[in-house]
């Protein structure tokens, strides 16, 4: 089977998928550059199965995936979710020490999630971003013109022949990722699905109680709401798309009859997936 990643080799969510892949049978890794593009490559084939960051504790929503599942990937469905803890190390090349950074770079979640200790250790450096984190310990490692280091994985650290400067520079040490495996509709989950993943839009949200009244199709069904947030549809200003995580599967009676209540009241809505937390 062929799994996309979150790339290039190194990266936590390369972590991710090998701490979860089934053992069912081998498993092939095909990085990609970003998220969008590896939501993408299920949807167009490339791969069969695909894991990316959804979610962290500290930063909240990876947008870039959300947007990619609400949007063109009409036909991947979550199929699983994995949470792992992410530490992050100040990785250099051999021969920089701490005291010669002056551009740190890394994935944008990656310097918010670190930002105490760069305003604290590195306060002069200046941050950049990267597709991933790996790409980024990648690309200092490769650019001998700057005194950079890079936010990132021991891991990536040791692939790429870097040092570690410093460990467990997270602002905090219950940092945890939620990364979630893709497939094409259809697709089986490879456990009974525990959670369901919603987006809608599309009602009269500029009205009182507007929301609120979509909602309590599923407040009224005892169906318990475990997240929501609002993203803007791309239309025009003060018009959202919602998206929702819900205890149980979409197929449980309640869940079931909650959803279809809940498409009656709106334009669209897309279960994003039901799915096992592993």
């Amino acid at each position: 089977m062929r799994v996309a990643f979150l790339g290039p080799a190194g990266t936590f969510t390369e972590e991710a998928l090998r701490a979860s892949a089934p053992d069912t049978g081998e498993v092939e890794e095909v990085p990609y550059p970003s998220e969008y593009e590896t939501v993408m490559a299920v949807q167009n084939g490339a791969v069969e199965q695909a894991v990316v960051p959804i979610e962290n504790s500290l930063e909240g929503s990876v947008t870039a995936t959300l947007d990619a599942l609400a949007g063109e990937a009409e036909d991947v469905r979550i199929v699983a979710e994995v949470v792992r803890p992410v530490s992050h190390c100040l990785v250099a090349r051999a021969g920089l020490g701490l005291g010669d950074v002056r551009v740190v770079v890394s994935h944008p979640q990656a310097i918010a999630q670190c930002a105490g200790f760069l305003r604290e250790r590195l306060p002069d450096a200046e941050p950049r971003s990267a597709p991933s984190t790996a790409e980024a310990v990648r690309g200092i490692a490769a650019d001998t013109s700057e005194q950079a280091a890079a936010l990132g994985p021991r891991l990536a650290a040791e692939l790429y022949g870097c040092d570690v400067l410093a460990e467990r520079v997270e602002d905090r040490h219950d940092n945890h990722t939620r990364f979630v495996w893709l497939a094409r509709a259809g697709t089986a989950p490879t456990a009974p699905p525990a959670k369901t993943s919603i987006v809608f839009w599309g009602f009269n949200d500029t009205s009182p109680g507007a929301l609120m009244r979509v909602l309590a199709e599923l407040a009224d069904r005892e169906v318990n709401l475990t997240k929501i947030e609002s993203r803007p549809r791309r239309v025009r200003l003060g018009h959202y798309m919602f998206f929702a995580d819900l205890e149980g599967a979409a197929d449980d009676e309640r869940v079931s009859e909650a959803l279809e209540a809940l498409g009656g009241r709106v334009q669209t809505l897309k279960v994003l997936g039901s799915y096992p937390v592993l």
